[in-house]
């Protein structure tokens, strides 16, 4: 029985002063690299968009940022534009380790459509490999952490017990975007409900110790 732990889109454009700032998005780095010291087995995700995807509100004349549209049949959450290929938003924040990162999954990159999941596009049409490699990896068991609760980090964990994964979400190493109140709590009950387990990083660090 193998465990991986997953970092959800830790980028420059996520954190404060970014395009796309989710509040206190910067506090993860520390507990992230806490826990990629414990384990061995470490893979983060990136978003990685085209400069003119579909979900960004800029690719909608006279559409705002927050507004949902109908994308090729989705329901689409505009975005400002950001973690675009080969900029300094999408690279990862600073203070992450990298050197702890066995492999990097890069997700958003078709236009016409977005990925909150790692493993999975929002349609589920395409996959990105990330359950390919860890089943060949034999991992069982995943801890997911990152941003944000309730876009990347919810649909991760979710399609991760979808997929037959034990699934712990490292809930004081996630923030959250909270657009709407009750946002994020609502993230959380629909993790729970799917299957995912919380925890939190010093319980983690106690459980491999």
């Amino acid at each position: 029985m193998r465990e991986a732990l997953i970092l959800v889109d830790l980028q420059n454009d996520f954190m404060p002063g970014g395009a796309l700032a989710v509040r206190d998005g910067d506090q993860v780095a520390a507990p992230a690299n806490r826990l990629a010291d414990a384990f061995d087995l470490v893979v983060a995700t990136q978003d990685w968009h085209p400069r003119d995807h579909e979900s960004f509100a800029a690719s909608h004349p006279g559409k705002q940022p927050g507004e949902v549209v109908d994308l090729h049949g989705l329901p689409q959450v505009l975005w400002p534009v950001h973690c675009v290929q080969d900029t300094p938003g999408a690279d990862f924040h600073p203070a992450l380790n990298r050197a702890r990162i066995t492999k990097v999954i890069r997700k958003g990159q078709d236009r016409q459509i977005d990925s909150y999941s790692g493993f999975f596009d929002n349609g589920r049409r395409h996959a990105t490999g990330l359950a390919d490699f860890l089943r060949e990896q034999g991992v069982t068991t995943l801890y997911v952490l990152g941003l944000a609760t309730d876009y990347c980090v919810k649909w991760t964990a979710i399609d991760a017990v979808r997929l037959g994964f034990t699934t712990w979400l490292v809930e004081d190493a996630c923030r959250g975007v909270g657009l709407q109140p009750g946002d994020i709590p609502a993230a959380l009950a629909e993790m729970q409900r799917a299957g995912v387990a919380r925890t939190t990083v010093e319980a983690v660090l106690r459980r491999r110790g």
